[in-house]
């Protein structure tokens, strides 16, 4: 018989058992899983703890998101900038410059939603209605973010606002963005003011401002007190204004007591019942309100006012009139004085 020839092909090699292909699937899943489970905790998850309960970063413009990343990740506020720099493209929105403020601990996710928002930290100085510059100054120089020297400007030359300041922001500069608001207002009010008003520059509008803002406390009575001394300088009359008294004495500072009969009858640049007309320089700074007032007082022929004895004032028209209203006046004064007296003296009694 003749032999029968070897076929030339290999024999199959062995394939995997088919029990072995799920277990190294799933493997692959779990392993998929794990590593989804990682970053989504990463993301969402606690952040790292920080030594202080609370870490400020401040971020400039123009950092981009790496810069960023680093700046987060040196401060201990993220764990993984990798991460952090592929939520941030893929969420698409931009990351805004500006200080911020970590909790310990926060999330990648609340740090990124801070980022998009801009929930930058808000330092705030407000100066009020009324203030004198070197109130304003002072307000400014004890600011701990920021940074040089606060000298007082001129007096009158500050918008009372509330400003937003920025950590690293000069305090001349502050000061300078004040005096440019109250530069932007006049520019804005003097033209539309009251033909005919007895003042000719917008310096002297503030002047006049000043004194109404500290004649009163009740805003609705600002044009009323503002009528009243355009009226006066119309007609030639002094002021007699005791807040122009007090700057003359004290730089707008509160006496703590009354003004004395020598203070009123001393001639200085300030004290408007001894001098004509407008002072010299404003007595501090007027809001918006006083300024409007000023320039568009409103039609009387109210020529004096004294307090009421309830916060505000009682105004008159003719000299007569004045005079009973501060004779009713000097009665509560009297009134005020007996009250205090005697309950002085029952305490002393029950001590």
């Amino acid at each position: 018989m003749t032999a029968k020839r070897r076929s030339g092909r290999r024999a199959p090699a062995k394939r995997p058992s088919r029990a072995r292909r799920p277990a190294f699937g799933l493997l692959i899943l779990l392993l998929a899983a794990a590593a989804a489970g990682w970053l989504l905790w990463s993301y969402a998850g606690p952040g790292p703890r920080t030594p202080a309960a609370i870490t400020s970063v401040e971020l400039k413009k123009g950092a981009g998101v790496a810069g960023i990343a680093d700046q987060l990740a040196e401060a201990g506020v993220i764990r993984s900038k990798p991460l952090f720099m592929l939520a941030a493209r893929l969420g698409g929105t931009t990351l805004k410059a500006g200080e911020y403020e970590f909790a310990s601990g926060a999330s990648m996710r609340s740090v990124l939603s801070d980022l998009r928002a801009g929930r930058v930290v808000r330092h705030l100085i407000t100066v009020p209605e009324g203030w004198t510059s070197e109130m304003a100054a002072e307000a400014v120089g004890r600011s701990p973010v920021l940074t040089g020297l606060a000298v007082a400007p001129p007096e009158g030359s500050l918008l009372p606002e509330t400003y937003e300041v920025r950590r690293g922001e000069s305090r001349v500069d502050v000061l300078q963005r004040m005096s440019k608001a109250q530069d932007e207002l006049m520019a804005k009010l003097w033209p539309a003011r009251q033909p005919g008003l007895p003042f000719q520059t917008p310096q002297e509008a503030l002047t006049l401002a000043s004194i109404v803002e500290k004649e009163t406390a009740l805003p609705e009575e600002r044009p009323r007190i503002a009528a009243v001394y355009v009226n006066r300088l119309r007609a030639g009359m002094r002021l007699e204004s005791d807040p122009t008294t007090i700057y003359g004495i004290s730089k707008g500072r509160a006496l703590g007591r009354g003004i004395t009969r020598s203070e009123l009858t001393a001639t200085t640049p300030y004290n408007t019942y001894r001098i004509s007309g407008l002072p010299p320089t404003p007595i501090a700074n007027p809001g918006r309100a006083s300024i409007e007032a000023v320039l568009n007082p409103p039609k009387t022929d109210e020529l004096f006012f004294v307090a009421d004895g309830k916060g505000g004032h009682v105004f008159a028209s003719d000299f007569a009139g004045h005079q009973k209203n501060v004779a009713r006046w000097r009665e509560i004064e009297r009134q005020r004085q007996r009250a205090a007296e005697a309950a002085a003296d029952a305490q002393g009694k029950g001590g």
